[in-house]
């Protein structure tokens, strides 16, 4: 609009052919509109709280940015370099031939779980039972991590998850984490979910309806006394179960029930599948242990299986994110 006015003036001065009187015409004319866009300014002013020293509000519409959007956007580019040297940084720190790469955003809408065919029990539907599965429903290249029982208590191994920002799920069972519930408060405090894995870590199929219960009920009470809620993702031992095992567990709050598909270790891995490869979605377990019962610490095992992970194209996500 500014260019479109200012041509129009130009024109107005600038048109030789009117003459010496047409332009006097034309500048009086020019005089006359500007005096009376002052008078209705003025007029405006007037009508304001405070009067003419008052400015008025803006106009509905488009209003004026708080920040240049250059200078928003180099700063958003400068917290990902930024972001990303720390990785790299931390990568070679902790001994990774590669940097982890980074999970996708959280689903809008979370996929649908469902029991793992041939892992249903009787009624699995009709009672709306918590579905045993291996695998999120998903095409993009992420595994999660889930780490079991909670023996060894390695303070290198929190370190490195923090630096790398790599989430995981832990699985804990009171009987080897009630002696350090503070440790376990460490990673709760870095967004990591505390999951039930029972009181003793048993062989369910074996125990009583009541005993499956108290398993998993009195561990959901530790679980809600020690870290401020009771969880609703539980993990049987050895990821053995039966429909008393499912049964109880909803009764205690449980809507989901997941095991693995692949297991890590220190030296090696462990495939559920025929075919001994990472696939979209998969689960993988690895256990709190350490030199006592490894040829390593928890450090060395994540090595591997970050660096599996990473080598083959496949991104860290958080599993609570998708159920």
């Amino acid at each position: 609009m500014r260019v479109v006015v200012q041509n129009d003036i130009n024109r107005a001065y600038g048109n030789r052919a009117y003459g010496n009187r047409g332009t006097r015409r034309r500048r009086a004319g020019v005089r006359g509109a500007l005096a009376a866009l002052a008078l209705a300014a003025v007029v405006s002013g007037c009508t304001q709280p405070g009067g003419a020293d008052k400015a008025a509000p803006p106009a509905h519409g488009a209003q004026p940015l708080h920040a240049p959007p250059a200078r928003a956007l180099d700063s958003y580019a400068s917290r990902l370099r930024a972001a990303h040297a720390a990785r790299v940084a931390a990568a070679k720190r902790w001994g990774l031939a590669k940097v982890p790469l980074q999970a996708p955003p959280a689903p809008a809408h979370k996929p649908e779980i469902t029991a793992r065919k041939g892992f249903e029990v009787d009624d699995q539907e009709e009672l709306n039972l918590p579905p045993v599965f291996t695998t999120i429903p998903t095409k993009q290249k992420i595994v999660f991590l889930t780490i079991d029982d909670g023996e060894e208590k390695d303070p290198a191994f929190l370190r490195m998850m923090s630096d790398l920002k790599i989430p995981y799920t832990a699985f804990l069972s009171n009987y080897l984490v009630k002696d350090d519930y503070g440790y376990f408060k460490k990673m709760q405090a870095e967004g990591h979910t505390l999951n039930n894995h029972t009181l003793t870590h048993p062989y369910l199929p074996g125990l009583s309806y009541a005993e499956q219960k108290r398993e998993i009920c009195g561990m959901q009470d530790v679980m809600k006394k020690q870290f401020g809620k009771a969880p609703t993702v539980f993990r049987p031992p050895y990821g053995n179960y039966n429909h008393d095992t499912l049964v109880a567990a909803k009764s205690c709050g449980i809507k989901y029930a997941p095991i693995w598909d692949e297991e890590v270790y220190v030296d090696h891995w462990e495939y559920r599948e025929d075919d001994q490869e990472l696939h979209p979605g998969d689960i993988v377990l690895t256990h709190f242990r350490g030199r006592a019962d490894w040829k390593g610490t928890m450090v060395d095992d994540m090595r591997r299986f970050l660096g599996k992970a990473t080598a083959e194209g496949y991104a860290v996500a958080r599993l609570e994110d998708y159920l």
